[in-house]
């Protein structure tokens, strides 16, 4: 059996950009160990698997090395797939956070993600020595966040790879107030997960934005991710959820030719 497969570059209007995701409709559920060696072999920071199931998909994401619990960009990236075939949506997936969906808005794909809360902790030992810059505060929500003082440090960090993967975790979110026509500007390292630095993170934006939604007093923010290859969404912050709205471009498709 060889399997369709897409590349998808997500939170973005054109390819090279944003944080590219391999989506993979098999018509059937494939073995772990079978989705974690396509995985490895794509190289990307995530692939996705849709397999229907009823009136929606079962979903599941895997980096090169482990399967997540939840993953933005790969999401899009398959609704966007979907929408591509011919499927108006909107979209409904069964995954291990839950029933997530999406829909096509004007101008893009909007996400319903569940919100991630978050509670201000003592800094982690060396977490100023791996990042390279003093955080003003370190909260601890699914992942590390250490927010900074100026969106330009963000972007201007060049972190130690392996002192992170050390920190509790073995990931951290960096975030700041402003910049470039955003209202946050963040980074994410997740070492952990066999990604040094990931381009542009949904998940990220389900644990800062209830954080700075309730800091600036705003809903709806402008997210910005200033990864090498960057991109941006919209977060909207809804009670216990949070919708990201943002682009997606096909960059590649073809074959995965399966042994035997």
């Amino acid at each position: 059996m060889n399997l369709a497969y897409w590349v998808v570059d997500a939170f973005t209007d054109t390819v090279f950009a944003g944080n590219p995701a391999a989506v993979v409709l098999p018509p059937s559920a494939l073995p772990d160990a079978l989705m974690q060696s396509i995985a490895a072999e794509n190289n990307l920071s995530e692939t996705a698997f849709a397999v229907p199931e009823g009136d929606a998909y079962r979903l599941r994401w895997f980096t090169p090395t482990v399967e997540v619990d939840l993953c933005g960009h790969a999401t899009l990236a398959t609704a966007f797939v979907l929408a591509e075939r011919g499927d108006a949506g909107p979209f409904r997936f069964h995954t291990r956070s839950g029933l997530l969906t999406a829909a096509l808005v004007e101008g893009g794909i909007e996400l319903d993600f569940p919100a991630r809360t978050w509670s201000e902790i003592d800094w982690p030992p060396d977490i100023e020595a791996a990042l390279g810059a003093r955080p003003l505060r370190v909260l601890q929500s699914a992942d590390l966040i250490a927010v900074l003082d100026s969106p330009e440090r963000v972007a201007a960090l060049a972190p130690d790879i392996d002192a992170i993967r050390r920190l509790p975790g073995g990931a951290v979110i960096v975030t700041a107030e402003g910049g470039k026509g955003a209202d946050i500007t963040s980074r994410y390292f997740a070492p952990a997960y066999g990604i040094a630095e990931d381009p542009v993170t949904g998940a990220l934006h389900t644990q800062v934005v209830p954080y700075w939604s309730a800091l600036l007093g705003r809903d709806r923010l402008i997210c910005r991710q200033a990864s090498a290859r960057g991109g941006t969404m919209t977060c909207t912050l809804a009670a216990d959820r949070v919708r990201l709205a943002g682009t997606a471009v096909l960059y590649a498709s073809g074959e995965i030719i399966l042994p035997g």
